[in-house]
C-alpha cells in the first residue's frame, strides 16, 4: 500500500477526480479526511463524538484527532492499494504528522486551477445529503435536474459553497494549504495536473503523473 497525497484548492476537483479514478480502477482507493469527520460522527464512535464538539462550536478538528483517523485507515488498508488522501494533510503540521506516522507517501499531485474559476465552479456544486454524491449543474449533472442518481434524493447545495464562504476559504487555503506545495516540492514528490481541462483529461493526466 501507498499514498498518493492530493493538493488543491477547494473546488478544484480533488474529489471528483479521486472519486472517479477509484470507481474505475480497483487498486486505487479515496479516502477524503471530510468524509471520514462526517462518517465517525454519524457513527458515534469515540472519535467522532470528540470531533461533533469542535465542528458544531465552529472550530477546527485538532490535527492529532484526524490523524488518529487518518491511521486507523492506513493500518486497515493492505495489498496492491494506493490511497488518493484527499483533505489530508491540510498544513505543515499535518505533513509532519504523517511523516511521523510512517505513512508510505508515494508523492503529491497538485490539481492547478485559478481562484476566479473556482469561485464559478463552486456556485454550480450540489451535493446528495443523503448518499453524499457530489454533482455540479454545468461539468458533472445528475440524469433528471436535482435528482441524485445513486438515490433519487432532492440535491442541495451546502452552506460551504455560497459565495462569501468560498472567498474566506481560499483565503484559509492560499495561508495555510498552499506552503504544501513548497513542502513537498522540496522532496523531489510533487507533481501538477491542469484542473481546468475536462474530467476525462485531468483523470487521465492524473494517472499519468502517478506512473512517472
Amino acid at each position: 500500500m501507498n499514498i498518493v497525497i492530493l493538493l488543491g484548492a477547494p473546488g478544484s476537483g480533488k474529489g471528483t477526480v479521486a472519486g472517479k479514478l477509484a470507481s474505475e480502477n480497483a487498486n486505487l482507493k479515496h479516502v477524503s479526511s471530510g468524509d471520514l469527520l462526517r462518517g465517525a460522527v454519524a457513527k458515534g464512535t469515540d472519535a467522532g463524538r470528540e470531533a461533533k464538539g469542535y465542528m458544531e462550536s465552529g472550530n477546527l478538528v485538532p490535527d492529532a484527532l484526524i490523524a488518529r483517523m487518518i491511521k486507523d485507515v492506513v493500518a486497515e488498508t493492505t495489498g496492491d492499494v494506493t490511497m488518493l488522501l484527499d483533505g489530508f494533510p491540510r498544513n505543515l503540521a499535518q505533513a509532519k504528522i504523517l511523516e511521523e506516522m510512517g505513512a508510505p507517501v508515494k508523492g503529491a499531485i497538485l490539481i492547478d486551477v485559478p481562484d476566479a474559476i473556482i469561485q464559478d465552479r463552486i456556485a454550480g456544486r450540489r451535493t446528495c445529503p443523503r448518499c453524499k454524491a457530489g454533482y455540479h449543474v454545468k461539468n458533472l449533472p445528475p440524469k433528471v435536474e436535482g435528482v441524485c442518481d445513486h438515490c433519487g434524493a432532492e440535491l442541495v447545495v451546502r452552506k460551504d459553497d455560497n459565495p462569501e464562504t468560498v472567498r474566506d476559504r481560499l483565503v484559509v487555503y492560499h495561508r495555510e494549504t498552499e506552503p504544501l506545495i513548497a513542502f513537498y516540492r522540496d522532496k523531489g514528490q510533487l507533481k501538477s495536473v491542469v484542473g481546468t481541462d475536462p474530467i476525462d483529461t485531468v483523470a487521465a493526466s492524473f494517472l499519468d503523473a502517478m506512473k512517472d
